[in-house]
């Protein structure tokens, strides 16, 4: 399929399966530890901070193929991308008021202060920066500094304009390689990920050891889904819905902050993330057969596209659906529309 043709769908399941797995952790982060029990070793050594770095590499991809589809429809595309962080940066703002640990503002001000300026420059330079932002953060807690290489490293892995000219590259037509290459990336990353978490486990050092374990992790679980995942429907619908999902996400765990806290076994954690997921893949197959977009991701990209074309809604697509099925879509969508001015976003 030609990435220019319409959406990626690897990179739409793969961003559902990192919101499946962000949603456990962050119902996780908010109980209240009454003393150590199997599922904080499991959330500790196998779950916590093995999410988030695929969705920072995929917020990078995304960047560039949102980025390389608005040069096909405006002349200042940086222009739109940027009223597309504002945007988000609001949406982050409003979402503080519910979770102050939220990730949407400071996603967009790294996205003007790292991607924008990045987008300037040629790919490899933007590997090569990528690359040693990723060597620091491996040696630096704080988490935004690996969302900052994460960040760099999936601009710099974004397809092609067309899946011909992205094949022969190790990432793929989709920038998420493929076949023998996922295998070997897989098992090296899954074997180094067990050794270095038992490492910190039983001789905890400096130096990173966590930070590493955490990346290796998330490596594996990225390249074991798109190698072992067939049928990913669901995690595409999810992957469409991310903004939407997130959001009622940390709505849902901030309504029931008084059953986890109360919960000493951690079993309520798992019921409300399972519970969680699965009422969101439902809602998201339901509403994605009726509608192109997610409610807030067409809040999102109406307010993006608003007016940038001779003080028109140019680009902004209803979210009714007419009689075109699209192949290519996470659902089955017998009805969804195809106007001819339509901007496609990728991801």
């Amino acid at each position: 399929m030609s990435v220019a043709a319409g959406r990626i769908r690897r990179v739409d399941a793969l961003r559902g399966f990192a919101v499946c797995g962000i949603m456990l952790v962050n119902a996780w982060q908010q109980r209240v530890r009454q003393g150590p029990t199997s599922l904080d070793w499991v959330m500790e050594n196998l779950f916590q901070s093995r999410f988030y770095p695929m969705f920072a590499f995929l917020f990078g991809l995304s960047f560039a193929l949102f980025l390389r589809s608005a040069r096909l429809r405006t002349r200042r595309p940086r222009v739109v991308m940027l009223r597309r962080l504002a945007v988000l940066a609001a949406l982050g703002a409003a979402h503080i008021l519910i979770d102050p640990g939220e990730v949407l503002l400071p996603y967009a001000l790294l996205g003007v202060v790292v991607l924008l300026p990045a987008s300037f420059l040629p790919r490899a330079a933007v590997l090569l920066v990528g690359c040693g932002v990723l060597v620091a953060a491996v040696l630096d807690p704080r988490p935004y500094v690996l969302i900052t290489a994460l960040f760099l490293l999936g601009l710099a892995a974004a397809p092609e304009a067309a899946s011909r000219r992205g094949a022969g590259r190790l990432g793929g037509a989709d920038g998420l390689g493929g076949g023998p290459f996922l295998g070997v990336v897989c098992g090296a990353a899954a074997l180094l990920a067990a050794g270095l978490t038992w490492w910190w486990n039983h001789a905890p050092p400096g130096g990173g050891v966590y930070q590493a374990a955490a990346l290796c992790g998330a490596v594996a679980y990225a390249t074991a889904f798109l190698l072992l995942a067939r049928h990913t429907a669901v995690f595409e619908a999810l992957g469409r819905m991310t903004l939407t999902n997130y959001v009622t996400g940390t709505t849902v765990i901030v309504v029931a902050m008084p059953l986890l806290k109360a919960d000493g076994t951690g079993a309520a954690v798992v019921v409300l993330a399972v519970v969680t997921v699965a009422a969101q893949a439902v809602f998201c197959r339901w509403w994605l057969a009726r509608h192109r977009y997610g409610p807030l991701e067409w809040v999102w990209r109406t307010l993006t596209w608003w007016g940038t074309s001779r003080g028109t809604w140019w680009g902004v697509a209803a979210t009714g659906q007419t009689v075109i099925r699209d192949p290519r879509s996470a659902v089955p969508d017998p009805r969804r529309p195809r106007p001819g001015d339509q901007p496609l976003d990728r991801a």
